[in-house]
């Protein structure tokens, strides 16, 4: 029996989206729910699986195509298992054998290598084409030794094992295409840039008190709640509260409208290999710590896998994003639009600071805020920022809600 493979129904944010990596080809046997095929969205990468046992009967879009919503990518044959996925299976399994006596016999284990350039898929060709990297030197994990995209990224990315020497004069460049991901990230950002009037406010925060509350407590914590005591939660909680108090901050521009959101749905910038995504957190004041921590760690986890959801990045009246993982000490976010600010968290660096007329060494970072000078004003940004340095230096007022 033959149906038809088709695209996901995509959200209404979604137009359409890219044939990333087929992992099945014609005539190759699968399972039920088994991953056939990825689509890359501009926000997401979609997995399409398998809905019976049966082979590929016919791949309709290839690697690089652009696929609508629903539209159908391939033919599925139910059921049936072709000649050649029983010839390459059986071939496999004579090779695991003679694999394994060789090895008993003291030699050393056979090693398949890849297929050919002209064996691999179109975007896979196109790749080792780019990069100018041998078909034969990287390991296939594919079916049947093929490569795929990945195959050649994880090549790409290891380090060489001598210095790569070229002749006199000649300076060696390599082109990649943006992944669709990368690219709808670089439209935002410079729309962000060229349509808002952003403007940057800094200030920092005493981290002493956190701090000491963590050390103290985060053991107690995790047992109680099997989540770990971040900063994050602090930073969520805190911005939270801020937001209460200052309403222009967690609205949006729509034409020539101001939305005031009546809830709190804070997004937490993740960097991922296939670029940053925005997770949200729902209704942040209806959370305790505990959820807030068991929510990024859950986003942090799909987002290195690339599980993240559409609906888990859709929304967001108000974004975090902590450049201090990576060593920031200071930066100036972008907006992440339509929301109209952004708080910049940063390294913590000790710091002599003067307290009570005495100098102290204090773990210091600094705060930014950049918003949208359309709505919001200069004092609403600053009091934001100063409320939220506020709460965090002494948390009790946070956790008392004072």
């Amino acid at each position: 029996m033959t149906t038809e493979i088709k695209a996901p129904v995509f959200p209404e944010s979604v137009a359409d989206g890219t044939i990333a990596t087929w992992h099945k080809q014609p005539g190759e046997s699968v399972s039920r729910d088994e991953v056939i095929c990825d689509i890359e969205t501009d926000k997401v990468v979609l997995e399409v699986v398998a809905p019976a046992d049966g082979t590929i009967a016919q791949i309709i879009k290839n690697e690089g195509d652009t696929v609508l919503s629903n539209e159908v990518i391939a033919q599925f044959e139910e059921g049936a298992v072709s000649g050649a996925a029983q010839t390459q299976a059986v071939q496999s399994e004579e090779k695991v054998e003679q694999a394994a006596a060789k090895t008993e016999a003291g030699a050393a284990p056979v090693v398949e290598r890849a297929q050919p350039v002209a064996d691999q898929a179109p975007a896979v060709r196109k790749a080792l084409t780019e990069t100018g990297i041998n078909a034969a030197d990287v390991q296939g994990t594919g079916r049947g030794g093929r490569i795929t995209k990945e195959d050649v990224a994880n090549h790409q990315a290891k380090p060489a094992a001598a210095p790569l020497t070229a002749a006199v004069g000649e300076r060696i460049e390599k082109r990649v295409p943006m992944t669709r991901l990368r690219k709808r990230v670089a439209e935002r950002l410079l729309a962000a840039t060229q349509e808002t009037a952003m403007l940057t406010t800094f200030n920092e925060v005493n981290m002493k008190p956190i701090m000491e509350m963590r050390k103290q407590y985060k053991d107690a914590f995790e047992k109680r709640h099997g989540a770990r005591l971040g900063f994050m939660s602090f930073f969520v909680k805190a911005a939270t509260e801020a937001l209460k108090r200052y309403p222009a901050v967690n609205a949006s521009i729509d034409g020539d409208d101001i939305v005031y959101h009546g809830y709190y749905d804070i997004g937490v910038a993740v960097s991922s290999d296939r670029g940053l995504v925005v997770p949200v957190l729902r209704d942040t004041d209806r959370m305790n710590y505990a959820e807030v921590e068991s929510g990024i760690g859950a986003y942090a986890a799909k987002a290195r896998e690339g599980k993240l959801a559409i609906e888990d990045m859709t929304g967001g009246t108000f974004t975090i994003t902590n450049g201090g993982t990576f060593g920031s000490l200071l930066s100036t976010p972008i907006l992440n639009t339509p929301q109209t600010a952004i708080l910049g968290m940063h390294k913590i660096q000790e710091r002599p600071m003067a307290v009570n007329g005495q100098v102290e060494i204090l773990p210091m970072m600094y705060l930014a805020l950049s918003y949208d000078h359309r709505l919001i004003d200069g004092k609403e940004a600053v009091g934001f920022l100063v409320t939220i340095k506020e709460l965090l230096e002494e948390p009790a007022k946070l956790i008392l809600d004072l």
